[in-house]
């Protein structure tokens, strides 16, 4: 009987953890609209905040408008569950960083782990009291990938 729902248990715990890997949501396809690049206030790259961790990655572009946040087209994410997209006022970002005990700005849940993808900037949100985008698995309180914002507009 002991066996029966320790294999159940770890069955369920198993399919909780595998089920984004094998039914991946699709990649995400929006566009910044009526936007003219030269009004962005901020941009970065996500990179890999901790190496050692072959699961939690990321990697592509993100620029900030004053009221958008846009995931560009080469974004991308190791899949996992409940993902959210934090605005983190934090200086320094690592896999240490308690993004959780910060005053961050949560602008939803993850739409997909590839591709182009908008998020709302709250009315009245001071951008530049935050320096760092960053990818947080809520589930488990994991740092995915973190961003670094530079002012003005990519390649500019």
């Amino acid at each position: 009987m002991l066996g029966l729902a320790l294999g159940a248990a770890g069955g369920f715990a198993g399919g909780i953890f595998s089920f984004p890997f094998l039914f991946p949501p699709p990649a995400g396809m929006e566009t910044v609209g009526q936007r003219n690049p030269e009004q962005a206030v901020a941009h970065g790259r996500f990179i890999h905040a901790n190496p050692a961790d072959p699961i939690h990655y990321g990697r592509g572009g993100v620029t900030v408008y004053p009221d958008l946040l846009h995931l560009e087209a080469d974004f991308a994410v190791g899949p996992g569950p409940k993902y959210h997209v934090y605005l983190v006022p934090a200086a320094e970002v690592t896999p240490e960083t308690a993004v959780e005990d910060t005053m961050f700005v949560d602008l939803g849940r993850l739409k997909a782990f590839t591709g182009s993808q908008n998020y709302p900037v709250p009315e009245g949100t001071d951008l530049a009291g935050f320096p760092h985008v960053v990818i947080w698995c809520e589930q488990f309180d994991v740092l995915i990938s973190p961003a670094r914002l530079e002012p003005g507009a990519p390649g500019g």
